[in-house]
């Protein structure tokens, strides 16, 4: 450095030209000797920004209005633009955004929001908006009714409301609540003088308010009429097993009470205007039925209706073979889960106590052959219809057509579009015999018209006994289930009392029916030699059948053959059934 000149030394002359040189001393000087740090070391480096609290989903009623609201951190300061369906919201600027009120058109509209500052910006998850109708208070629209009744009897008022669901309802007497009278319409108890002029009202609440009704007025007037009788219950003549209904009609002040006598003895829970007796026996030939219809004015007591009861039945005419499976008839008797069978079935019908199927013959198949032709044919397996069948065995069918007498087989879970020679849903050829027989199947044809018109869904039973077209020869396989092969004793018992009743109570059942009610095999019937083959079940239930009655004659599947032959009166006796006994002992006539 060149030495101060005379005038810098001595702060004359030039004295702006010395300040410049201080100052630029002074600045070579702050550039020597101290720390080296850049701006960036002075002021940190801003950070982006990170949400921490997402906007959440909201769900509000038209009508009400909507905050969505984000939390975020980064360098201050913080920018926020509120979004809708990706379209920025004008003045939404802040880290919350309020709708305004909402329609039914916002619902399902998605929000999100960016948030940025001077390093960057980042977009929030999308929140949904959710709008629901808004509530809308009761309107009565349809206000109670004033009624008028006699005393004794009851009177009912009804309310129409619209509004928001669910209504509730409470209804008033005289301004205090009626206990547990919450519904649309409310009954009084039976009315009494006391009650004439009562007010009753009734509130209709939701969620968006109530409303109360007008005052419906109650008028009790005292007349009251004692019942009078204006048809009388009918003499009845049935066949012994079969029940017998009387009837009444009455009129005059209700309500009207019942009461059934029998020989002038009230009978028990016997409290409606008809009467339907248990099965009758010969002991109840004659019995007198009477019925006092009572009101609060007073009673009547009706003409005595007799009851005939006959023992000597019609000839059979209608056969209906109901088929179950694989059970001994001690697995049936000792089981609770039968109350059908041993409360019901076994009263009104007769059974055998010694029943089996054929020694040593198992499994299904060879049984319902047997049934049907009076042997097995060598069969001891479940073939199927084209490794079992018979081209020119006579059979009980063909003995019946060649007669001129119809016959029909009902299985259940089957269409009636083809025959059905292979297993559909719970329906099993080897329980349906008929179509292990050319003569039935026309040579194994699913399409033989013969077959279709003969095998048909037991869903037509009930049909064809309501329209009294059954065949003579009605032969009923329930599916796996119901006839207890993979089913219950409990399931069987249950299909059994939906449907037996249907075909007691037809015309073809009381006009010389019987239904024969078996099992296939005893519970063990896997092979030849088993040791539980039985005895099983054969139930008889007919006009003619001796009501109560069992008896230990030895029976098997050829005593059936055998009854139905001689039903029919059709020959020759088929295999078995020509040495076999038959099953008369159970009928009180017969065929």
């Amino acid at each position: 450095m060149k030495p101060l000149n005379a005038s810098m030394r001595s702060g004359h002359a030039g004295a702006p030209g010395t300040l410049l040189i201080l100052l630029l001393l002074g600045l070579t000087l702050s550039g020597c000797g101290g720390s080296d740090s850049s701006p960036s070391s002075q002021v940190g480096n801003p950070v982006a920004p990170a949400i921490t609290t997402q906007p959440a989903s909201q769900t509000v009623s038209a009508g009400q209005t909507a905050t969505f609201t984000v939390t975020a951190t980064g360098t201050a300061p913080l920018s926020y633009q509120w979004q809708r369906n990706g379209t920025a919201i004008g003045g939404a600027t802040a880290a919350s955004y309020t709708t305004p009120a909402t329609t039914a058109s916002d619902n399902g509209d998605q929000f999100t929001v960016v948030v940025s500052n001077a390093a960057g910006s980042m977009t929030s998850n999308a929140a949904v908006l959710t709008v629901t109708s808004a509530p809308v208070a009761p309107t009565i629209t349809t206000q109670p009714a004033s009624q008028t009744v006699s005393a004794g009897q009851t009177a009912t008022f009804t309310v129409t409301a619209t509004g928001t669901a669910p209504l509730s309802y409470q209804w008033q007497k005289n301004g205090t609540a009626i206990g547990a009278a919450t519904a649309a319409s409310y009954t009084t108890p039976a009315t009494t003088a006391a009650d004439n002029g009562d007010l009753f009202t009734v509130v209709v609440s939701n969620t968006a308010g109530s409303m109360t009704s007008n005052a419906a007025a109650l008028t009790v007037s005292s007349v009251l009429v004692a019942p009078t009788i204006t048809r009388q219950p009918a003499s009845q003549t049935v066949t012994a097993g079969q029940t017998a209904t009387f009837t009444v009609t009455a009129t005059g002040t209700a309500p009207l009470s019942y009461q059934w006598q029998k020989n002038g003895t009230a009978i028990g829970a016997a409290t409606a205007a008809s009467y339907t007796t248990p099965a009758t026996t010969a002991a109840d030939n004659g019995n007198q039925f009477t019925v006092v219809v009572s009101n609060a004015a007073g009673s009547l007591t009706s003409n005595a209706a007799s009851l005939t009861v006959t023992t000597t039945g019609q000839p059979l005419k209608t056969v209906f073979l109901i088929m179950m499976e694989n059970h001994n008839w001690s697995d049936i008797t000792s089981s609770s889960s039968a109350p059908y069978i041993n409360n019901t079935l076994l009263a009104i019908g007769a059974h055998a106590t010694q029943y089996f199927n054929p020694p040593g013959i198992h499994p299904s198949l060879p049984n319902y052959l047997w049934l049907e032709a009076g042997t097995n044919f060598g069969i001891l397996a479940d073939d199927s219809p084209s490794a079992g069948h018979q081209s020119t065995t006579m059979h009980l069918v063909t003995l019946l057509k060649n007669a001129n007498i119809t016959w029909k087989a009902y299985q259940e879970d089957i269409a009636g579009t083809s025959c059905p020679l292979s297993n559909v849903s719970g329906y099993a050829t080897k329980h349906n015999p008929f179509v292990y027989f050319d003569d039935v199947t026309n040579s194994l044809s699913s399409t033989s018209a013969y077959c279709i018109a003969h095998v048909r869904p037991f869903t037509e039973l009930a049909t064809d006994l309501a329209n009294n077209t059954v065949a003579s020869y009605n032969f009923i396989t329930p599916n796996l289930t119901d006839d207890m092969h993979d089913g219950t004793i409990a399931d069987g018992d249950t299909w059994l009392a939906t449907h037996v009743p249907v075909i007691l109570n037809s015309a073809a059942y009381k006009q010389g029916g019987v239904i024969f009610i078996t099992w296939d095999e005893g519970e063990g019937g896997s092979a030849p030699g088993d040791t539980k083959d039985g005895p099983i079940g054969m139930m008889v239930l007919s006009p003619n059948a001796k009501v109560g009655y069992q008896n230990t004659i030895h029976y098997d599947h050829s005593s059936t053959l055998r009854t139905v032959e001689e039903i029919f009166k059709v020959s020759p006796m088929l295999g078995g059934a020509a040495n076999q006994t038959d099953l008369s002992d159970l009928f009180t006539s017969f065929p």
